[in-house]
Parts: C-alpha cells; sequence; structure tokens
C-alpha cells in the first residue's frame, strides 16, 4: 500500500513519560528502552509493538490519538503540532519530555 502514515485511534492520550506528560515524538529505540523501564506498561505495550511492526515494514510512522478528544483526526491532520504520540524509526529528542 506505500502508506505514509497509520492513524491508531485508541482511548489515551498517546504515550507518556514518568511524570504523566505526553510524549509528542517517540523513535523504535527510544519505545524499546520505556518498556524495559516500566515507563510504559500494561495496555499500552501491545500498541507500540504494533507500532514497532509498521514502522518496521515500511510505513513512515504512527500516531496514536485519543479518540476521546473531539476532532481528533482533523486535529491531527491539519494542526502543526498533533494530538497525540508520532511513533517512528527515527524522531528528534522529544522536547521537555522525562523519558
Amino acid at each position: 500500500m506505500k502508506a505514509k502514515r497509520l492513524l491508531l485511534l485508541t482511548d489515551v492520550a498517546g504515550v507518556l513519560d514518568r511524570v504523566g506528560q505526553l510524549i509528542p515524538q517517540l523513535s523504535i529505540e527510544q519505545a524499546r528502552k520505556l518498556i524495559r523501564e516500566g515507563v510504559i506498561s500494561g495496555g499500552m505495550i501491545p500498541k507500540i509493538e504494533g507500532c514497532v511492526e509498521v514502522v518496521e515494514a515500511g510505513v513512515e510512522a504512527v500516531v496514536i490519538i485519543d479518540g476521546r478528544v473531539a476532532h481528533c483526526v482533523l486535529l491531527e491532520l491539519f494542526t502543526e503540532h498533533g494530538v497525540g504520540t508520532l511513533f517512528a524509526r527515527r524522531v528528534a529528542q522529544p522536547q521537555g519530555a522525562h523519558v
């Protein structure tokens, strides 16, 4: 399909750091580290494993977005900052995140 981005619509804000703040961007390496450290746990682990699989299969990025937010897909597609966590093979170090 050569998809550029997969939107993973869920019931969480995205990936949260140690202090409960949203991590706007996350790489495969950073995600694996956060799983090892227990920051990513429970039901978020299969979501992240799915993201890894999709990105490794060639999709440019996955965005985990909160379906409880009104117009979340439109906000993700048409705003500069989006509303969830962008998951990609490599990303810049998240600004201000405690990862």
